[in-house]
């Protein structure tokens, strides 16, 4: 099944390039562009891509607006990922691009081979978590504010304790084989896991477990492996 891409930049220099970027792949097919974020939110609506290249900063309606309203829309089935890009690794609105529902940002300078991958792991259904990246920018702005208490997640209490550690494990950013070659168990049953924590949490996918792991102090910032 082809993967359906809106790409959306204010930049035409910049939509011409991944749709040419794009064209070349077999699986891969750029049904619409928008050049603003309302423009986004209305082709979103009417060419249902499967996935949203998504320029954070946009003029009439920025990236994190038009991504919260597309997800706002849609149901959970039909709602599009969305893959944030942004210029900097440190954009003060990515943490709240995560919070609202994104699957994952990635720089626009990335290399073409990873945004193409990129795009077909979150067509997949999962999230885009670049480890060193996501760690610094989560890092950054829970620092700020600091870690809610847990009491404030009553739902974390739902969880047993090795889904726990399963949590724990995303938040530092490790896939599922290696959360798998961590605790000694087949990737299968960590998927089970993460599936059963993205429920018991109503969480849309691993970002967001990553973001409310952080907010609720599960792990801190710089609490990673390669830190």
């Amino acid at each position: 099944m082809s993967i359906r891409v809106l790409v959306a930049d204010d930049q035409s220099m910049v939509r011409a390039g991944f749709r040419m970027l794009l064209s070349g792949e077999s699986d891969i097919e750029v049904v619409a562009e928008a050049s603003n974020g309302l423009e986004a939110v209305d082709k979103a609506a009417r060419f249902s891509p499967t996935v949203v290249l998504m320029d954070i900063r946009m003029p009439e309606l920025d990236g994190l607006e038009a991504a919260r309203r597309i997800l706002d829309g849609a149901s959970d089935e039909d709602a599009p990922k969305i893959l944030m890009l942004t210029t900097f690794d440190l954009d003060e609105y990515v943490y709240e691009a995560l919070r609202a529902g994104a699957s994952g940002f990635l720089l626009k300078d990335t290399p073409p081979e990873q945004l193409v991958a990129a795009i077909h792991v979150i067509a997949q259904g999962e999230a885009l978590l670049s480890p060193s990246i996501t760690r610094r920018v989560i890092s950054e702005f829970v620092k700020g504010n600091g870690p809610k208490p847990q009491a404030q997640f009553p739902r974390l209490k739902d969880l047993t304790a090795r889904e726990l550690e399963v949590l724990m494990l995303i938040a530092r950013g490790l896939s599922n084989a290696e959360i798998a070659k961590s605790l000694f168990v087949s990737e299968t049953t960590v998927k089970t896991h993460v599936a059963r924590i993205l429920m018991k949490l109503g969480l849309r996918d691993r970002v967001q477990a990553v973001v409310l792991a952080y907010e609720a102090g599960v792990v801190t910032p710089g609490d990673s492996p390669d830190s």
